[in-house]
Order: structure tokens, then C-alpha cells, then sequence
């Protein structure tokens, strides 16, 4: 495998990303509903944000959040607000006041820049409740006095420092501020960098929220770094994604495995005329679906694994056409990072075994805001633990098995509900699978499957169970089916389980 070099130095922050591509001034960096931001163009954009913020007195080490849906001016308050030595918090749109209101108290975050589209949905003056100094609503009359400041005021920053707080998901408890540094970034993109064939000529069709960290380092910081196209859409509109990736020059689409189902049921074979690079991540990606794009449209559609302490892309199958992508597998580790899989008492364990997957890099976050605990407990012994079960082969290739917390614990027998899951999708007749635990007496939990069919479809409880009789031991085979017309998701399309009962 190849060694991770920096290519650029030391001291390489997030919103320099760009600078190295100052030779393609009139080259397209962003466009968005018909606007185009060149590489020219976006120094002055970042630069008038950073100075805005000044002028608002925000000083280095400042908590910025940006409540945005996917639109240039996300892109140019996360780098500005970093360029002014801000730490940036993306806020998750499906928050509720009171998670912003949480997040906003724990940061300690005293600006926010909120897009008008978000006050459709809350009041503006929900967020003159939070006690915040400045509250910037982006609307035109606003974006015209940014673009009005020009005398940004340089700031020292070394790329060791915080450069933003992304909050996990919060599925063990409150969200955790993963605190990570411009270096964490950078050597992520760089890493992805070394590893694929990507440049200028390339252009990412972003569809996924810029909140989430996987959509912001491989849509934005990773094209800008390229110098590539990044085509930002409000979000995933099936009809219009389609018609982007048939008619535009889109090369490289990132996505999640139901949008990829999508695109096999909807396109024809010879359709995409410039795409050739697709990844799939935020959720696992089920290995009928990786076989049967890349069969029906002759081009890698790569799974990998990340998250949000690791900037997030950890692990991720080889991206050129002729190298080995294995189905069901999440790939190699970046050159950044190494990989291991361990024990409860964090021993390695023999290739084959099931153990926790945990991760050490140049990539990985310096800890959560304000949790010495937490992070003592995830940063153990200088390696992250993910918290996912996960097995290696004899080539170094890694696979997910399950959330550790996920495991059910069925009579003595452990049963990992992705692997009933990929079982089950399978099957015909199932477009999505989900499998929990559910209590039961006798045996302490039961294996209960949440289905949906695809449309015109039929199966019921008995055939499915049938058809699982070859392929999984007979305790791992769910008891109880439910049958819905959806799965609770997030915006970056993983499975809500908590939701699920």
C-alpha cells in the first residue's frame, strides 16, 4: 500500500484548499441553479465572509453555527468563518429547537448564520431565544452588505488548531462535538487525493446535505482541492437528479446506497454518458446493489466507511476501474490512517474474527467538546474506537458486521442484523430491510424484521422466513415481520433503528 506524503507541507488550512489552483482562474468552481462561481471568483467570496464576521467581532476561536441548506453561500461562510479563525459548527436541519438550542449552550457558540429557508420551518424568533450576539439571516439584503466588506484582517492559524464541531447524531445520548483540526481535513483530502485519478476536468454532482461531514469533504473540500466542478443541488430530488446526471457533465456522484437503487430501477444500460466514478457511503451498502450498478453501467461504484471523528472517510475500496472492489466490503485504509480489529481488552484478533473496528491517523479528531470522559473512552490507548464490529480478510479488506450497541443477544447466540439484513435484500421482492432486537422473556430479545417490498410485489412472513433457511442459521432467521411502506432515515439515508420498535 501506498505511504501517505503530504504533498504541500505542513500548515495547510481548510479554506487554502483552493489557493493551489489560482492557475485556473476562469475555471468553474460551484455552480448552482445557473450561477457559476469560478476559481477566481471564490477567494473574494470567502474573503468578504471572513471580514463580515470580523465586522460582527468575531475573533479567533469563536463558535460560528451555520443553519443552511445546500446553496455557494454554505460553502463560502464555513471557509470565511474558518479563515477568520472561527470554529464552524454545521447545524443538522432536522434539529428541533431544542437540539439547537443544546448545541448552541454546549459550543458555547454566539453567531449564527441562518439561510431564509430555514425560517419557513422555525420562527426567527425562536432563535433570538438562545441568547446569541449575532444572529445573520442570509437573505439578498445581507449578502449584498457581505460582499461590501473587503478589509479582512489576517488571522495566524496553524493547521493543529480546532477548525470546527460536528455533532454526532446522538444515538447513545446527547450529540458529542467531535472537534477536528484544519490538519484533520487536510490529510483526509489528500489522502484521496493520492489514491484516485481525479482533477480539473472532473465535476461532483453534490445531492447530500453539506451539514454532513461526508457530503462537505468529498463534494466540496476534496473537489476544491482538485480544482474540479462542484454542482450543488438543494438536495435529492429524484427527477431532477436523474435529469442532472443524464444531461450534464457530471463524472463523479456521491450518494447512498437507496439513491443507487434508485438510479438501476430507473436508467437504462448506456444512459450515462460522462459519469464514471460513483461512491456510496452513510449507510452500508448491500452487495446485490454494488453488483448490479456496476454490471448495468460499466463503471466502480465504491463503498467505503467513515465518520464524523474521522473527518470522516476512513477506509474506502480502490476507486480506479481495473483495481479489486469486493461487494459487502468498506475496502482498505486511507494512507493517512491505519486499521485494526480488536477485542474487548483492545487485543488484535486473527484475521477472520469478529472484533471492533478502531482506527489511528492523521485523520482523526482530538477529542469531543467539553467530554474528557467520552473522549478518554473513544481515544483509547491513542486509537479511535468506532464502536463497529468488523472482520478483515487475508487481503487487508475490512467489512462491517454491525453497530457493537446493535449486536442482539439471542439465547447465548450473538446475531448481527446487518448480515440478516444483506440476507433479506436478497430476496426479489424486498427493496429494504432493517432487523432489531425486540425483549422477549424466555430468551431475552428476538430478531424482529422491519420490510419494504418493491412496488407490485408480494411476499409475506413465511416466504421470507423460507428463504432464509439456506443462508442463515436458524436462530438468526427473524420471528416477527412488519411490513411498511418506508424506513425512518436521516438525511444522509441511514436507518433511524431507534425510531423503530
Amino acid at each position: 500500500m501506498r505511504q501517505f506524503s503530504k504533498k504541500r507541507g505542513f500548515n495547510v488550512k481548510i479554506y487554502e484548499f483552493y489557493e493551489k489552483n489560482a492557475n485556473l482562474k476562469d475555471h468553474v468552481a460551484i455552480k448552482f441553479k445557473g450561477e457559476t462561481i469560478t476559481y477566481g471568483d471564490l477567494p473574494k467570496y470567502v474573503n468578504n465572509y471572513a471580514s463580515y464576521l470580523q465586522y460582527l467581532g468575531v475573533k479567533k476561536g469563536d463558535r460560528v453555527i451555520l443553519s443552511m441548506p445546500n446553496c455557494p453561500e454554505f460553502v463560502f461562510a464555513y471557509l470565511g468563518s474558518a479563515r477568520a479563525g472561527a470554529i464552524t459548527i454545521p447545524l443538522n436541519l432536522m434539529y428541533t429547537m431544542e437540539e439547537i438550542q443544546y448545541v448552541v449552550k454546549e459550543s458555547g457558540a454566539d453567531t449564527i448564520i441562518v439561510h431564509p429557508v430555514v425560517l419557513k420551518n422555525v420562527d426567527v424568533s425562536a432563535f433570538g431565544k438562545l441568547n446569541l450576539k449575532n444572529i445573520v439571516v442570509l437573505n439578498d439584503e445581507t449578502k449584498q452588505k457581505i460582499m461590501k466588506h473587503d478589509d479582512f484582517k489576517q488571522v495566524e492559524i496553524n493547521d493543529d488548531e480546532v477548525c470546527t464541531y460536528l455533532y454526532t447524531s446522538g444515538t447513545t445520548g446527547k450529540p458529542k462535538g467531535a472537534m477536528l483540526t484544519h490538519r484533520n481535513f487536510e490529510a483526509d483530502v489528500v489522502a484521496m487525493d493520492e489514491i484516485s485519478d481525479l482533477g480539473p476536468d472532473d465535476n461532483f454532482l453534490c445531492v447530500l446535505p453539506l451539514f454532513h461531514s461526508f457530503s462537505w469533504t468529498v463534494n466540496v473540500l476534496l473537489a476544491l482541492y482538485l480544482g474540479s466542478t462542484v454542482t450543488i443541488k438543494d438536495s435529492f430530488m429524484p427527477k431532477d437528479t436523474l435529469e442532472t446526471l443524464l444531461n450534464e457533465d457530471i463524472t463523479v456522484f456521491c450518494g447512498v446506497p437507496s439513491i443507487f437503487a434508485f438510479l438501476i430501477r430507473m436508467v437504462e444500460k448506456g444512459q450515462f454518458k460522462a459519469l464514471r466514478l460513483a461512491i456510496s457511503g452513510g449507510a452500508p451498502l448491500a452487495p446485490e446493489v454494488q453488483r448490479g450498478f456496476e454490471e448495468k453501467f460499466n463503471f466502480p461504484l465504491v463503498e467505503g466507511y467513515g465518520l464524523s471523528e474521522a473527518a470522516p472517510v476512513a477506509l474506502l475500496n480502490p476507486l480506479g476501474a481495473d483495481e479489486i472492489r469486493k461487494p459487502g466490503s468498506i475496502g482498505l485504509p486511507l494512507p493517512c490512517n491505519e486499521a485494526k480489529i480488536v477485542d474487548e481488552n483492545d487485543n488484535e484478533v486473527p484475521i477472520g474474527e469478529v472484533g471492533e473496528l478502531i482506527l489511528k491517523g492523521s485523520n482523526i479528531m482530538v477529542g469531543y467538546h467539553n467530554m474528557p470522559e467520552e473522549t478518554a473512552k473513544t481515544l483509547r490507548n491513542g486509537w479511535l474506537h468506532t464502536g463497529d464490529l468488523a472482520k478483515k480478510d487475508e487481503d487487508g479488506y475490512y467489512y462491517i458486521v454491525d453497530r457493537l450497541k446493535d449486536m442482539i443477544i439471542l439465547g447465548g447466540f450473538n446475531v448481527y442484523p446487518r448480515e440478516v439484513e444483506e440476507a433479506l435484500m436478497e430476496h426479489p421482492a424486498v427493496r429494504e430491510a432493517a432487523v432489531i432486537g425486540v425483549g422477549d422473556k424466555y430468551k431475552g430479545e428476538e430478531v424482529k424484521a422491519f420490510i419494504v417490498l418493491e412496488d407490485g410485489k408480494t411476499a409475506d412472513r413465511k416466504e421470507l422466513q423460507s428463504f432464509l433457511h439456506d443462508k442463515l442459521a436458524k436462530y438468526k432467521i427473524p420471528k416477527i415481520f412488519e411490513f411498511v411502506n418506508e424506513l425512518p432515515k436521516s438525511p444522509t439515508g441511514k436507518v433511524l433503528k431507534k425510531l423503530l420498535k
